[in-house]
C-alpha cells in the first residue's frame, strides 16, 4: 500500500535563528506543541543529532487523555531540515526556508490509517500554526 504523505506549512515573521530554536528546545516547544488550548504539552526531551531521540508529552489539560510524541531523529541540517522517523516507522521532513515574509517552514508526515486525512492535516497545521504565534509573541 502506497504511503500518503501530508503536507503543512506557515510562514513564521522571525529570523531564520531564532524559529530554529524555537522549534528544538525543549523549553520552547512545550510553549507551542499541541493543536489547541484544551490540551498542553507539559514535557519535552530533544537530543539533536542523527540517531538521537525526542518525547513530547502531549495531554489534555482535564487530564483525561495523553501520549507521548516520540521518534529519532535521521537527518539534521542546522537552519535547514529535520528528518525524523515516529515511533510507528512513518516518516517526518522539516524544511526551514529563508524568504521575503519570513521563514517558511513546511512539515511533511506521512497519515496514519486511524484518523481521516483531513484530521491529520488540521491537527498538525494547528500545532504548526500555533509555534508560528508562539515565536511570533517573543519578539
Amino acid at each position: 500500500m502506497e504511503k500518503i504523505v501530508i503536507e503543512v506549512k506557515v510562514t513564521v515573521s522571525s529570523n531564520l535563528d531564532k524559529v530554529w530554536e524555537y522549534w528544538n528546545s525543549p523549553e520552547h516547544i512545550v510553549n507551542w506543541n499541541f493543536a489547541s488550548d484544551e490540551w498542553c504539552a507539559p514535557r519535552a526531551e530533544v537530543n539533536l543529532k542523527p540517531g538521537g531521540h525526542f518525547v513530547c508529552r502531549m495531554e489534555s489539560k482535564d487530564g483525561s487523555m495523553g501520549f507521548d510524541f516520540i521518534g529519532v531523529y535521521d537527518v539534521i541540517k542546522p537552519l535547514e531540515l529535520i528528518e525524523y522517523t515516529l515511533e510507528d516507522n512513518r516518516k517526518v521532513s522539516i524544511e526551514f526556508l529563508e524568504g521575503a515574509g519570513g521563514i517558511q517552514v513546511i512539515e511533511k508526515f506521512e497519515a496514519e490509517s486511524e484518523n481521516a486525512i483531513e484530521l491529520q492535516q488540521a491537527g498538525w497545521q494547528a500545532i504548526l500554526n500555533n509555534f508560528k504565534r508562539y515565536v511570533e509573541s517573543k519578539s
